[in-house]
């Protein structure tokens, strides 16, 4: 049999990585991508990479690797990302790298070899602060100098600058790309970040497809005038305006979206910002999602009608930048089938599911094969400081990980364990 996760091992790893970042104030961890905090992370994984040999490199993105093997031979890569939203939680992403860690660790322990090298991967810049998946885009060869030199956060901010600010050269991030065929496989372990699994009362989440996202800058534009003087009938009031959008969400979705439709107001900024002043500008983030880039194609062209109708409404102008669009993708049915069996196998609950949310996963289809695990969070929270996902079923999804891994990698049968027994191989 193979050996086993050491759970305590994973528990001090992620509890040592939610320090950095913590703030004491609401407990939310603060690593956006691209700053300090989330550099000190980057750098602190380096070290533990380096201390216990696992050969750490940073590329031009700031993607942190990590690898167990023969050089030169395609990798099964593990992973997932270290940045957070602000006020996140301490799973989100870092489960995902703590967990290839472990297997690493457990591997190098045991003295496990296999025919295709191990390989860790830390993504830089996951949760879209820039627009899209950047570590990952890199990765797969799908940013453009435009885009590096262009792009910015929904405060203006480039993301130009906050790669020199942290002492990344911008254009670097082309190098990054990975050769087709340089991985064998891409497997990634996240928390749920939805209710589905804690309902169920199943321990793993096999992800067999991935929501597309959209992302909009919105601006909606009037005229600021006195609160008091102004009549209502008179007004040019952007809140006005993104009140009715917002009103106008639900009804959107039900003519023009699915089940698995999604569309958020997440960022508001209302210009000038005084009690005693009508808002004469509205910026706001609009985020969709959908797992039919068919549907995702109907409620953006649907958002465009209504905003527009809604700025004729209240005298506005109307603008909107699309900062990033992430289509759908579907999981590999092969790797889908390996989590299945070995779910199975190792007793554990299990269910094929949908993510809603985008992932790493999604841009690694783009140059291997690619497949993930769900793991349950507590009362289905995620990107808040009460994000929680129960030790076993943190122990459960790095088992499966684990056992993954090794049939990709192929397990040599040749290796034995400490106690001289042989270990399982698989063949996929």
């Amino acid at each position: 049999m193979l050996p086993d996760i050491n759970l305590d091992r994973v528990k001090n790893t992620l509890l040592e990585l939610s320090h950095i970042g913590f703030n004491q104030e609401d407990k939310g961890i603060y690593r956006l991508g691209l700053s300090e905090a989330d550099m000190r992370a980057r750098y602190w994984l380096i070290n533990v990479l380096e201390k216990e040999g696992f050969e750490p490199v940073m590329d031009g993105a700031g993607n942190v690797f990590g690898r167990l093997g023969t050089p030169g031979s395609p990798s099964v890569t593990m992973g997932s990302h270290l940045d957070s939203v602000p006020a996140g939680g301490m799973f989100d992403g870092a489960l995902g790298v703590v967990a290839a860690l472990e297997v690493l660790r457990v591997c190098k322990e045991h003295g496990i070899e296999t025919t295709y090298p191990l390989e860790l991967v830390a993504t830089s810049e996951e949760e879209g602060r820039f627009g899209g998946m950047f570590g990952a885009q890199a990765i797969a060869g799908q940013l453009t100098p435009d885009f590096v030199l262009n792009a910015h956060d929904a405060d203006g901010y480039k993301l130009a600058d906050a790669m020199q600010r942290v002492g990344l050269e911008p254009l670097d991030a082309l190098t990054a790309r990975r050769k087709p065929g340089s991985m064998r496989a891409f497997l990634e372990l996240h928390v749920e970040q939805g209710p589905v699994l804690e309902a169920s009362g199943n321990t793993i989440g096999v992800v067999d497809s991935i929501s597309g996202v959209f992302k909009w800058i919105v601006r909606l534009i009037g005229k600021a005038d006195h609160a008091g003087t102004s009549p209502m009938n008179l007004r040019s009031d952007a809140f006005s305006g993104l009140a009715d959008f917002a009103h106008e969400i639900s009804r959107i979705i039900d003519e023009n979206g699915s089940d698995r439709s999604r569309l958020t107001v997440g960022k508001v900024e209302l210009k000038p910002g005084n009690p005693h002043t009508i808002p004469g500008e509205a910026i706001f983030t609009l985020v969709g999602r959908d797992s039919d880039e068919e549907v995702m194609t109907e409620l953006s062209m649907a958002c465009r009608r209504a905003l527009s109708a809604i700025a004729r409404r209240h005298n506005l102008m109307f603008e909107y930048e699309q900062a990033s669009w992430l289509g759908p993708m579907q999981c590999d049915p092969e790797i889908v089938s390996l989590f299945e069996r070995h779910a199975k196998n190792l007793g554990m609950a299990f269910e094929r599911m949908p993510s809603g949310a985008g992932h790493d996963t999604q841009f690694m289809t783009e140059i291997t094969r690619a497949g993930m695990i769900f793991v349950p969070s507590v009362g289905g929270v995620s990107h808040a400081p009460d994000e929680w996902t129960h030790w076993h079923d943190v122990a459960a999804g790095t088992r499966l990980l684990l056992h993954a891994a090794l049939e990709m990698a192929e397990l040599r049968p040749a290796v034995e364990d400490d106690r001289g027994a042989a270990l399982e191989t698989g063949q996929m």
